[in-house]
C-alpha cells in the first residue's frame, strides 16, 4: 500500500485545518494508480503530527508513503523542520519507505493558478 500525505502547517483555527482535510478528500478523488490513501498530517498546531500520521499509515499496512508538503517556498519548514520530523518518525517504522516530494510551491503551474484566483472575483 502506497500512501500520500499532504503535509500542511497547521492552524490554531479549525476551520483552517478542516480545509486541509477536505483538499485531502478532494485529492483522492482524482483517480491515481500510484496512491491507495491519501491522508492529511499537519506540522504544528493540529492532528495529527507527520509522526502520528507515519505511525497510522505503518499501522494500516503501507509499504511507501510519500509526503507532499503544501507550502509556497522553501523556507524553515521544508528545508529543516518537515525532515527532522520525517526522520524522526522514520525510526519508530523501519520498515516503511518514506520519500519527500517537492514542495507546491515550487511548480510552475502556480503563477497561473494565482492569475486565475486574482480574475476570480465575485
Amino acid at each position: 500500500m502506497h500512501i500520500l500525505l499532504l503535509v500542511a502547517h497547521g492552524s490554531r483555527r479549525q476551520e483552517s485545518n478542516l480545509e486541509i482535510e477536505s483538499l485531502s478528500k478532494k485529492i483522492a478523488k482524482i483517480e491515481s494508480k500510484e496512491f491507495d490513501k491519501v491522508m492529511p498530517a499537519f506540522l504544528e498546531f493540529a492532528s495529527p503530527s507527520i509522526p502520528e500520521a507515519i505511525k497510522k499509515c505503518s499501522e494500516i499496512g503501507a509499504a511507501k508513503v510519500t509526503i507532499l508538503p503544501y507550502f509556497l517556498s522553501a523556507g524553515v519548514h521544508i528545508t529543516r523542520d518537515i525532515p527532522n520530523e520525517i526522520s524522526e518518525a522514520s525510526q519508530n517504522t523501519p520498515g516503511l519507505d518514506i520519500q519527500i516530494a517537492n514542495y507546491f510551491g515550487s511548480r510552475d503551474e502556480i503563477a497561473e493558478i494565482l492569475m486565475k484566483t486574482a480574475l476570480d472575483i465575485k
